[in-house]
């Protein structure tokens, strides 16, 4: 991280706490970083902040990424794009040229934040780099997102999601214990880039307000991943052991999936806090009567070790299974979280949609065309809201993802340039 001792441009102090509507009302975010940050600057824009989404001119690579709308295959309709571009600005401009360098230049001079994910070294041979922005606004905060930083043995190598899984360690710990590696879904070494990024770049932030400092945050997906991995390095510092992949087994006896009524749950009876888990359990299983349960209360169920064995994980299995298979993924939770242990169901698509909880917490929002009137939707319905509540200062879906350059007039606008020379700009494919 490159910090310099240079004072800031009062355009480019951070001015939030000015609105009590929006917690980052005054910030201004430059997001010209694809699916490497388009989350990060997601969570600025739902927050308040002006986030302008800098396209190259034909669109960012994020808007082909999967999953699409059925049936359609257009910019508009990549359901990834959509749900990581909400309440954001889009300019399409070619930073190629210096025509289109130049536009971006007078963008960064009253800016907070620019975060990008191109190779190390392509902004600066752009003339883009930190250094060459910090002389333009010496407060500004540039955030970079690469597969595996901007110095290293690895720095030039290309990764997609997979790669960084892989290499940052967590398909070691995916799949099951006689597969080969298996990535989870989701794109999560590129969700955890971004969460990691979006915390250092508001820090940054915060810290270039009190001190007038920029700085350069520079974020490593590799290194995120490895990072998102729990306890599984502390594992061997501490044990000497290896952690190994177990998907579809117990780690012990009582702790693992399994299949219920109508789907399967997860539970945690054994590992951390196993004195009060497990006994907990045991009682449960004994009020309803389950055959064999008894044969959970011997004493050598206390023994970490015994509760390793294919033996122990066999019986608890045969006993719980039984039980399990009686009610439902809902009954499980609800009775197993009024005793205190940990239980969780294994949710579907369908379930998630139609979780109390998250119905409670009016997680999901409408979107329709009389919400959006003029917006180009993907599609029509419910969609993940806030991943988090404040009070004074609430999340807010203003805007759906933006149309390829839908703001490149206005933006060009609000930076003095005139309508003859913006059209200038277009038809010569600096702008779009």
């Amino acid at each position: 991280m490159e910090h310099e001792s240079q004072s800031i441009s009062p355009a480019a102090t951070m001015r939030g706490h000015e609105c009590a509507d929006a917690a980052l009302a005054g910030v201004t975010v430059l997001d010209l970083s694809g699916a490497l940050g388009n989350y990060c600057a997601k969570l600025f824009a739902d927050l308040g902040a002006d986030v302008i989404l800098v396209e190259p001119v034909g669109g960012t690579p994020s808007r082909a990424m999967a999953p699409h709308l059925a049936g359609r295959a257009d910019k508009d309709s990549s359901l990834y794009f959509q749900y990581n571009n909400t309440n954001k600005r889009s300019i399409a401009l070619d930073l190629d040229t210096e025509a289109g360098a130049q536009v971006f230049r007078q963008l960064v001079a009253s800016a907070n934040l620019v975060v990008e994910s191109g190779a190390p070294g392509v902004m600066a041979t752009r003339g883009l780099g930190y250094a060459a922005l910090r002389e333009i606004n010496p407060g500004i905060v540039v955030t970079s997102i690469t597969p595996f930083g901007q110095a290293g043995p690895y720095a030039d190598w290309k990764g997609e999601d997979i790669v960084g899984m892989a290499l940052g360690g967590m398909m070691s710990l995916g799949g099951y214990f006689d597969s080969e590696p298996i990535v989870p879904f989701g794109y999560q070494g590129i969700a955890a880039a971004n969460l990691f990024a979006a915390v250092a770049s508001m820090a940054a932030i915060y810290d270039t307000e009190v001190s007038g400092v920029g700085q350069h945050v520079d974020v490593s997906m590799q290194e995120c991943v490895v990072m998102g991995m729990e306890n599984a390095v502390q594992f061997f510092d501490l044990e000497g052991t290896v952690r190994k992949r177990s998907g579809g087994q117990q780690r012990e006896a009582g702790s693992g999936v399994f299949r219920c009524k109508d789907g399967y749950i997860y539970l945690m009876a054994a590992g951390v806090g196993a004195n009060r888990f497990w006994g907990h359990t045991v009682e449960w299983l004994a009020e309803e009567g389950i055959e064999g349960v008894e044969a959970l209360r011997d004493a050598r169920w206390d023994d970490r070790d015994y509760l390793s064995t294919e033996e122990a994980k066999a019986t608890f299995a045969r006993v719980f299974t039984d039980f399990a298979l009686r009610h439902t993924k809902a009954e499980l939770y609800e009775r197993g979280q009024a005793r205190r242990i940990p239980i969780a169901p294994v949710c579907t698509t369908g379930d998630i949609l139609v979780s109390p909880q998250l119905r409670e917490r009016a997680f999901f929002v409408s979107v329709t065309p009389d919400a959006f009137p003029g917006a180009r939707l993907a599609s029509s319905g419910p969609f993940p809201g806030a991943p988090y509540k404040h009070s004074k200062t609430p999340w807010a879906l203003t805007r759906l993802a933006p149309a390829l350059g839908q703001h490149t007039g206005e933006i060009l606008s609000s930076l003095g340039i005139e309508p003859a020379a913006q059209q200038a700009l277009i038809q010569s494919g600096v702008a779009q």
